[in-house]
């Protein structure tokens, strides 16, 4: 999703509660200045994951902006912590995890701890307002089993594997080929009279 910054479109966080989670006063000072600029006045500032808990547990919260805190990754230990501990409606609040590194294992651990989406540092308001639209868009559904907790984790539209057709397709095609009178002859199926006692 991209937005034109030329666009006339207003997109406002007015009524939004919005809960900030950043271990460095430079990475709190750009959130704030980033989701205030979109219009966000009910804004949680946690420096901690303790602080940010209590908040989770006291709070509405509309959207989380969550670092994912490297190298102890104490970030993505509260988004689990949050979609297994919070009470309704914070356990489904989006969660977008923020971070300076993006290495492959980062990407799966912010996806397996229950986060809608992850973005690289450092990054521009419209691409934090991009992913805000798009995260309150996209509505994935909610998954809850032992190991996991969070929105499904499968969102990518890649379409079937090379060589391999869709199921509805290869079903309307199998049972083409398989009823009486087809293209292909008769069916090699034999149907055998049920015996009664």
């Amino acid at each position: 999703m991209a937005l034109d910054p030329a666009s006339r479109s207003r997109y406002n966080l007015e009524d939004a509660a919005v809960l900030l989670l950043d271990d460095t006063p430079m990475g709190m000072s750009i959130l704030v200045q980033i989701v205030t600029g979109l219009g966000a006045k009910k804004l949680f500032r946690c420096s901690s994951v303790e602080m940010a808990q209590q908040v989770a547990a006291k709070h509405e919260i509309d959207i989380a902006i969550i670092d994912g805190m490297a190298p102890s990754g104490m970030g993505y230990d509260f988004v689990k912590w949050m979609r297994a501990n919070c009470q309704e409606p914070n356990c489904y609040t989006p969660v977008i995890i923020t971070t300076a590194h993006t290495p492959a294992s980062d990407v799966a651990r912010a996806r397996d701890c229950g986060g809608h989406i992850i973005v690289k540092k450092p990054f521009a308001p419209i691409v934090m307002l991009e992913r805000i639209i798009w995260v309150a868009r996209e509505g994935r559904p909610f998954l809850f089993s032992e190991g996991y907790v969070g929105p499904d984790r499968r969102f990518r539209d890649d379409g079937p594997p090379d060589g391999v057709g869709r199921r509805r397709e290869d079903l309307e095609k199998a049972t083409a080929e398989a009823a009486p009178g087809s293209a292909s002859g008769e069916s090699d199926i034999e149907i055998q009279p049920r015996l009664t006692s």
